[in-house]
């Protein structure tokens, strides 16, 4: 069975905002992660800014990925906290994070939404797609398409960040 049989690639439903807190807590350490409050009002004011992978059999999040659409050309700390930030007719979608719950990594799911949101924003008329990472995950990245921009400007969480992106044709 493949992976588009499996799950449903699409916008979270504001009723799915507690998994998505809960997939973030499992995810990221402390500073790195976004808080309840901040999460449930994305969610709320923006939904098509989660990007989930809903198992079809349980109905559960496996995984979602969340992003701004903007004009920016990189990534700024306050897109992570601030919702008003997104611009649905922005050029390009900035990644704020992928998450996988623990249970389901290492089953191709993280690439699999990867691949369906950077369509879905091809198809939309979006230029390119940009993103923050640690070090040891530009590889898996690279094999997605992106490319290493370098250390970024953001220091969410009180980390140091590659820049990565990748041009929608």
């Amino acid at each position: 069975m493949n992976l588009n049989e499996q799950y449903d690639f699409r916008y979270i439903k504001p009723e799915e905002a507690e998994d998505a807190c809960d997939i973030e807590e499992e995810c990221f350490p402390g500073a790195e992660y976004c808080s309840r409050e901040e999460i449930t009002e994305r969610v709320v004011k923006t939904p098509e800014s989660f990007f989930v992978a809903a198992d079809r059999e349980t109905g559960r999040l496996a995984g979602f990925l969340t992003y701004i659409a903007t004009d920016e050309e990189a990534v700024k700390d306050d897109f992570f906290t601030h919702p008003e930030c997104f611009r649905p007719e922005g050029k390009n979608a900035v990644i704020l994070g992928l998450d996988i719950r623990p249970s389901y990594q290492h089953r191709g799911i993280g690439k699999a939404l990867m691949r369906e949101f950077c369509e879905l924003k091809r198809q939309e008329g979006k230029k390119r797609i940009v993103l923050t990472c640690h070090e040891d995950k530009i590889p898996m990245y690279e094999r997605m398409g992106f490319r290493n921009l370098g250390i970024s400007g953001s220091v969410w969480g009180g980390e140091v960040w590659n820049e990565m992106d990748k041009i929608l044709s």
